[in-house]
């Protein structure tokens, strides 16, 4: 991912006000995020633990989108995948994020949901620098088509967000 400035990142936000996006708490200053290893930034506010930020480049530009994550179930006996990286966890550590739709739409309450890595590190275990915990099935395709496929999956929820037909 191409890097992006503070400004760019809060103006980038379509789902949320532009006060609401001036009072996010960023992840790192933004000469610290290792922007080559991204293929979308996203983080957990940490003063909020329910929210969640995901920003991606996008056809129309850059895309931020503000996130509520459910509350993690109490059982680890069963398992789930991302729905962006196709990483198996443990039922705790994938957590349905929601988002308010842009728009109108969203102003009267309609959102879309979407089953993530509770702590968004997509990026990291398409890349095999995180490995989860759970065994996971083995896959044949390269790194490059496990990446163009993320994207293809958070573009078209992107979409979805902004009120394309998909």
């Amino acid at each position: 991912m191409e890097p992006l400035t503070e400004a760019e990142i809060r103006a980038s936000f379509v789902n949320c006000s532009k006060g609401e996006a001036k009072g996010l708490t960023l992840p790192a200053r933004t000469e610290e995020i290792p922007w080559p290893d991204l293929d979308f930034l996203a983080w957990r506010d940490p003063r909020a633990v329910q929210r969640a930020y995901l920003v991606t480049r996008h056809d129309s530009g850059v895309v931020g989108l503000s996130l509520r994550a459910t509350q993690p179930p109490k059982s680890r006996l069963r398992s789930n995948m991302c729905g962006l990286c196709m990483t198996t966890h443990g039922l705790v550590d994938v957590a349905l994020f929601s988002a308010r739709r842009a728009g109108q739409s969203g102003k009267d309450g309609n959102t879309l949901g979407l089953y993530v890595c509770a702590n968004l590190r997509c990026c990291d275990y398409i890349r095999g620098k995180l490995k989860p915990e759970t065994p996971q099935p083995r896959e044949t395709v390269t790194l490059d088509e496990r990446i163009a496929r993320l994207e293809a999956k958070l573009h078209r929820f992107v979409d979805q967000v902004l009120g394309a037909r998909v």
